[in-house]
Parts: C-alpha cells; structure tokens; sequence
C-alpha cells in the first residue's frame, strides 16, 4: 500500500521513561500513524510556543484534542494496529497509548486545574491574554510544554518514519525557544 521501510527502529525519550525496539508497522498501522501525524506536526504540541504567543488555555486544549483524536484512529481501524508482534516489537496501538498515558495526561492533570483556577480571578475589564500573562506559573507551564514539544516531536518523526515520508517538522517555525 504505501511504499515505507520493513521495519523501523523506536527510540523515544518520553521523559520519565525511554522505549527502545523496533516497529514493523502493517499497512493499517502506515495509515493510522500518518493520521496521527498530521494531528500533532499541525498542532501546538510540535510547534514551538514562544513567550507571549498565543494562549496556555489553547495549548492545553490542543494538548487534550490529541486523546479523541487518537481514540478516534484507534477505534477505526480496529485491532490490527495492536496487534502482538514477534521478538517485542512495538505496535502502533501500544506506542499511542503510551504517549497518552506517560507524555500528555500528566500535563494536563497539573496543569489544567491550576490554569483553570487562575482563569477564575480574571476581571471582567482584563483580556483574557493579559491575565494569562500576569500568571505567576505561566513561566513554568511555558516551559513543561516545551519538554512535552520535545517528546511529542521525537513520535512524530517516528510516525513519519513509520509511514515512509520525510518528517515534515522543517516546515514549522523554530520560534525562539521559549517553549
């Protein structure tokens, strides 16, 4: 179907534990991860955030798509991409759950809630980017996205891998580094 390597080796930092192995991704796999990967190489998390761009709410909310997104591809094509494979490689299944699981969901239960409670004090007169500026965690929240920017960017080219084509993150602006 699509024309991708055999087999691909995993090797990814998900910041508190690494998956290393390789990935023999059937064709439904290809499909599926070029699906996911258009969701993240066109979202917040693999485009740099840089300081005073753009709204924390949004990033978190970009954060959150990504578990009815990948709900959705995983429900679609069924279990052939969870298959059990030989010798433990990894699955397409397996690799997204995981990313779900250990990269994005603790992010988000640390940081919504906070974020929420400070959107909370806003004044009616104040915009809703200047209150976010004036949050003394924004700094931090900022840079947590950054660490998960760089986790969920290493998957993407992953996924890119997985389904034969270049990693198309060239195209996305550096920023500053701020996140």
């Amino acid at each position: 179907m699509l024309r991708a390597p055999k087999s691909v080796e995993v090797g990814l930092d998900l910041k508190f534990f690494k998956i290393a192995g390789t990935w023999e991704p059937n064709d439904a796999e290809r499909i599926a991860a070029w699906e996911l990967y258009v969701e993240l190489i066109t979202r917040v998390a693999v485009v740099p955030l840089p300081a005073g761009d753009g709204l924390l709410r949004e990033a978190l909310t970009s954060l959150y798509t990504l578990f009815g997104a990948t709900r959705d591809i995983l429900r679609r094509h069924g279990p052939s991409i969870a298959e059990p494979k030989a010798d433990g490689q990894y699955n397409f299944g397996y690799l997204s759950i995981v990313v779900l699981n250990v990269v994005i969901r603790p992010v988000l239960a640390r940081w919504h809630p906070l974020l929420h409670d400070w959107e909370n004090t806003r004044l009616p007169e104040r915009s809703q980017a200047d209150h976010e500026r004036q949050w003394p965690q924004a700094g931090e929240l900022r840079a947590e996205l950054g660490r998960t920017r760089a986790a969920l960017a290493s998957y993407a080219a992953l996924l890119a891998a997985a389904c034969g084509i270049p990693d198309l993150s060239a195209a996305i602006p550096k920023g500053d580094g701020a996140t």
